[in-house]
C-alpha cells in the first residue's frame, strides 16, 4: 500500500484467533499437500503457471511475509525484506528461519542474490526498475511474480471488498504452493472474524447517522495523514457500522490539514500506532500529543472526551493481521457506546 514518508481501552496485543494459526508448526508444515500438480492462477493481470510449488520464494514486504508464514511456508522462503514493525510472537520462530535480504525495500541486486524462483509483494510499486525490478524484467529471468489483488485496481471484480480480495490472495497462494486446504481454513477463519465484527452493524442507524471516525495514520512535519476512501479503513468502518469521515477523498492515506479534521468533527478517532517504525510522529503518544496540543483539534469533543481508540498501524493496511484491527475497532465502538 502507498503511505506517507482515548478512552484508555485496554487493547490486547495478541492476534485474533482468525490469524496466526499455522505458523508455529515447524518445517513439516511447509511440505506440499499430497497430489501437488501444475497450477495456474491470475495475479494482477498476469497468468502464473507453475509446474511445481515454489521452493525459494522471496517476500518483498511484511504483509506478504506474514501471509506466507501463516500458511506455514517458511521452509520455502529464500528471503524477506521491508520489515516495518516487530514480527508478532506467533510468527517469531518461523520468521527466524527466513533470511533477511534487505531491512528496507529490496533492490534488484539484493533480490537476485537470493536466487528466488518466485516473488510475492503486497504492493505493485515494489516492482519498479529502481526497486526489485519490474515484473517484466523478472519474468525474463523466468521468475514469476505475485501481487496482492488488493493493490490491483481496475483488474478486480466490480464491488469486491478488500477482505474478499485478501481471501482471494490466500486461495491463489494455496493453489500455487500446494497448500489448498490450509488456505481454505485461513479464509474460513477470517471470514468468520469479519462476520463477527459486523454482528452489530445492522443495529446502527441509517448511513447518514452512523458515527463518523477519523483514522490518524501518521503525523509528518506537523501534518496529519488520515485514511481516505480507497483504503481498508473505509471498508472496516462499513463492516462495524461506522462512517469514515474522509470517504470522499480518493486516496489510501492522504495528507490533510488539522483544520479539515476539525471541520469534519468525528465522533471518535482511531490512532494507528507505528511506534516500532520509529519515524517522527509515528507513535500513538506523539499523535495524542499533537492533537491535545493543537489549539483547534484539542477542542473537538472526541479529543476532549477521550473518544480515541488505538490499533497497530500496520494492521490498517490489508494483511493477514487486518481482522485483528477490525475486531479491536468493533470492540472499541461498543465500549464507546456506539453499538447497542
Amino acid at each position: 500500500m502507498r503511505h506517507p514518508t482515548c478512552l484508555g481501552i485496554a487493547l490486547t496485543l495478541a492476534l485474533a484467533t482468525a490469524g496466526c494459526s499455522t505458523a508455529a508448526g515447524g518445517g513439516s508444515r511447509a511440505d506440499a499437500e499430497p497430489g501437488a500438480r501444475a497450477v495456474s492462477v491470475t495475479s494482477c493481470g498476469r497468468q502464473l503457471s507453475l509446474t511445481a510449488p515454489p521452493r525459494r520464494t522471496v517476500a518483498l514486504d511484511q504483509a506478504s511475509t506474514e501471509t506466507l508464514l501463516e500458511l506455514g511456508l517458511q521452509d520455502r522462503m529464500a528471503g524477506t525484506a521491508n520489515l516495518k514493525t516487530k514480527i508478532p510472537a506467533p510468527y517469531e520462530a518461523a520468521y527466524a528461519k527466513v533470511p533477511v535480504i534487505a531491512p528496507k525495500i529490496a533492490t534488484a541486486e539484493q533480490l537476485r542474490a537470493a536466487t528466488p524462483d518466485f516473488v510475492v509483494a503486497g504492493s505493485a510499486d515494489l516492482y519498479t526498475a529502481d526497486r526489485a525490478g519490474t515484473r517484466e524484467e523478472l519474468e525474463a529471468l523466468k521468475v514469476p511474480t505475485f501481487v496482492s489483488a488488493v493493490d490491483c485496481p481496475g483488474r478486480n471484480p466490480a464491488g469486491a471488498t478488500p477482505f474478499e480480495l485478501l481471501f482471494s490472495d490466500y486461495a491463489n497462494l494455496g493453489e500455487l504452493f500446494g497448500v489448498r486446504e490450509r488456505a481454505e481454513r485461513l479464509v474460513a477463519d477470517q471470514r468468520a472474524a469479519v462476520a463477527k465484527a459486523g454482528e452489530n452493524a445492522a443495529k446502527t442507524p441509517r448511513d447518514a447517522d452512523r458515527p463518523s471516525v477519523v483514522y490518524l495514520y501518521s503525523v509528518f512535519n506537523g501534518m496529519p495523514y488520515v485514511a481516505g476512501g480507497s483504503g481498508l479503513p473505509s471498508e472496516m468502518s462499513r463492516i462495524v457500522g461506522a462512517r469514515n469521515a474522509f470517504d470522499d477523498v480518493g486516496e489510501d492515506w492522504p495528507e490533510v490539514t488539522w483544520e479539515e479534521v476539525a471541520r469534519r468533527d468525528p465522533d471518535f478517532i482511531v490512532i494507528g500506532d507505528l511506534s516500532e517504525r520509529g519515524r517522527p510522529g509515528d507513535s500513538a503518544a506523539e499523535k495524542r500529543a499533537a492533537m491535545t496540543g493543537h489549539p483547534v483539534i484539542s477542542k473537538l469533543a472526541a479529543v476532549r472526551d477521550g473518544r480515541i481508540l488505538e490499533v497497530p498501524g500496520i494492521e490498517l493496511d490489508p494483511s493477514v493481521r487486518s481482522v485483528h484491527a477490525l475486531g479491536l475497532l468493533a470492540d472499541g465502538m461498543k465500549d464507546l457506546g456506539h453499538v447497542r
